[in-house]
């Protein structure tokens, strides 16, 4: 009897055992194949390194290449930018690394940058990491093909016309004035935080009107986890930080439909950004002109938020500590807002006309934009194999654009490294400033970045002194834009109260 019953259980655990064993084969199978696929790549890649005179570098181990050294230096106080900048000193101004499984070659000179992202023969597009492209989404303009960003394009870049910056000039003006008016009784102020808190209002309410404080709150703090998570490494782990800023996007997304939803069930109507979208893919329809997609909708306000939101905000924080650390600059500065403040009253917003009146701030923004250089590289790709700096480029590969190395490059700016704003009294050399890119895929929010950092630096010029409490360069960690670790922490006193004791 005790014979038959184990026979029985043995039977009972027969398909358990012929299912356990498939998935184990499978997973074998698939395995073998991946690391097959690799092998053979490198075995393609290193007979054409052969054959072709291709950029220096190092490829690193089989398959992860030089990936785990990518990492250290994004998670050290240098910055991510630390690993091209060891490799760039011992190779020169074009080399070849392998992260994340792909070839990528950095250049660094403006004659690589015209060819590369004017792209006049069809040569390159653009692709970032795909981690970056897994959180903005594939319908992004950061990761869209090149005729996929042209159709897109096409159709934001009227919302950003004159006429829209400068209503947008009035109402982040007034946010401002709002803000700053707080600073005072603040012991310290950490302008990264004030200004990532600030943009981030003044963004979702251009955008889509959203003005509710904790919904706001809670976009803000997914933004910042889809942020932290562009060059983290791609594990889709629960507690990792990749898939942090998964979930993160996926709350963004579901609150955009929601958004988009009750736009089109007539429940809420706003002159903003998001119903102007959704009026012109109503007359796109009848114009039989491809109407934008919600995918694309989404992944482009989500881009947009974090293009305003975190690459302002960085810039800002910078351009606050050069001014401390340059007094000579921050007088000069005091004397051309003072007499705009002149001109305008305190309590009336500015306009674009008054910003077109600040030619030296201009100048500053400029000078902290090429000293910060927020976006060290901009990320483009090979279509067919072709020539860049007489080093033969594959298909496939990926081109990147040294962009901090060309600002800080002493053959086109004399002493790279201190802060000059008269600098650009005159015409920059071609292809020397890329804060925004250049070509087809300039920045198509420049003008109001620029705004941004006008109207604010009016602001806290003539309303507040300040002193930087803590002086610290180091990079914060993971950050694909290059952020002040400290935030840049202020003491201010106001203008008025000074002067009065004095």
């Amino acid at each position: 009897m005790e014979l038959d019953e184990i026979k029985r259980s043995m039977l009972n655990l027969l398909p358990n055992a012929t299912l356990q064993l498939c998935c184990y084969t499978v997973v074998l199978i698939v395995s073998l194949m991946w690391l097959m696929r690799g092998t053979a790549r490198v075995l393609r890649d290193s007979h054409w390194e052969l054959t072709a005179k291709i950029p220096p570098g190092s490829r690193g181990l089989p398959l992860i290449g030089e990936t785990l050294h990518f990492m250290a230096a994004t998670s050290s106080s240098k910055g991510f930018y630390d690993f091209v900048h060891i490799r760039q000193l011992r190779y020169g101004n074009c080399f070849r690394t392998s992260i994340f499984g792909q070839t990528h070659v950095f250049v660094s000179s403006t004659e690589s940058a015209k060819v590369v992202l004017n792209n006049e023969l069809g040569k390159f597009t653009k692709r970032y990491i795909k981690s970056i492209a897994e959180l903005v989404g594939n319908d992004s303009l950061l990761c869209a093909s090149h005729q996929h960003h042209k159709l897109i394009r096409g159709r934001l870049i009227n919302l950003f016309s004159t006429a829209s910056i400068s209503s947008f000039i009035k109402q982040f003006d007034q946010l401002i004035v709002t803000t700053l008016s707080g600073w005072e009784h603040k012991p310290t102020v950490v302008v990264l935080h004030e200004a990532l808190e600030l943009i981030c209002k003044a963004m979702c309410k251009m955008l889509m009107s959203l003005e509710s404080g904790d919904e706001v709150e809670m976009l803000q703090k997914d933004v910042a986890h889809v942020c932290e998570a562009m060059i983290a490494f791609p594990l889709r782990l629960p507690c990792t930080r990749f898939y942090r800023g998964l979930e993160a996007r996926k709350r963004v997304m579901k609150m955009l439909e929601k958004k988009i939803e009750e736009r089109r069930r007539g429940e809420a109507y706003h002159d903003d950004f998001l119903q102007h979208l959704l009026k012109d893919n109503d007359n796109a329809c009848c114009d039989e002109v491809p109407p934008l997609t919600d995918a694309e909708i989404q992944d482009n306000i989500l881009t947009m938020i974090i293009a305003g939101q975190d690459t302002t905000a960085s810039a800002i924080t910078w351009m606050v500590k050069y001014l401390d650390e340059n007094q000579h600059v921050l007088h000069t500065l005091r004397a051309e807002q003072g007499r705009i403040a002149e001109k305008t009253s305190h309590t009336s917003s500015l306009t674009l006309d008054d910003l077109n009146e600040m030619p030296y701030a201009s100048k500053v923004v400029k000078e902290s934009l090429r000293m910060a250089s927020i976006v060290a590289w901009l990320p483009r790709v090979a279509l067919q194999d072709c020539e860049v700096q007489g080093f033969k480029i594959q298909k496939g590969w990926n081109i990147n654009i040294d962009a901090k190395s060309i600002h800080l490059d002493p053959t086109l700016y004399n002493n790279p490294t201190m802060f000059i704003p008269s600098r650009f009294d005159g015409e920059s050399k071609p292809n020397s400033f890329l804060a925004f890119g250049t070509g087809g895929r300039t920045c198509l929010g420049m003008n109001m970045a620029k705004a941004m950092m006008l109207v604010f630096l009016h602001r806290l010029i003539t309303t507040y002194n300040w002193t930087v409490v803590n002086p610290d360069s180091s990079i914060e960690k993971w950050a694909l834009f290059s952020r002040l670790k400290s935030g840049c922490p202020i003491h201010v006193s106001p203008i008025a109260k000074d002067a009065a004791d004095a």
